[in-house]
């Protein structure tokens, strides 16, 4: 099973590289996550080498935040080294401004 993922990671590297850099981050954020995480989280934008990400509420927002490296490591892996850091963003009702992390 391992040399079917490794060949599908790179197909998945080659293909994300051909994309613009910020289109690239976005698309590539479940890849780097994992579809658990991913299914919780929205990847927003990226400038600058920063990709901000949209998380639940702030207990996902400290999770996650402990594995900020491993996923700019995994970011690295797939598009080259594009993505220096990663915030999380709480979402907020309407009317309140967001927290960030």
């Amino acid at each position: 099973m391992e040399p079917v993922r490794t060949g599908l990671r790179n197909i998945m590297s080659e293909l994300l590289r051909t994309r613009p850099v910020q289109e690239a981050v976005i698309l590539a954020w479940p890849l780097v996550c994992g579809k658990e995480v991913a299914a919780r989280t929205q990847a927003l934008s990226f400038s600058e080498g920063n990709l901000t990400v949209q998380v639940d509420d702030r207990k996902w927002q400290k999770q996650l935040g402990a594995f900020v490296h491993r996923y700019v490591r995994a970011c690295k892996e797939l598009l080259g080294p594009v993505v220096q850091a990663i915030r999380f963003k709480v979402e907020q009702p309407a009317g309140q401004s967001g927290e960030t992390g």
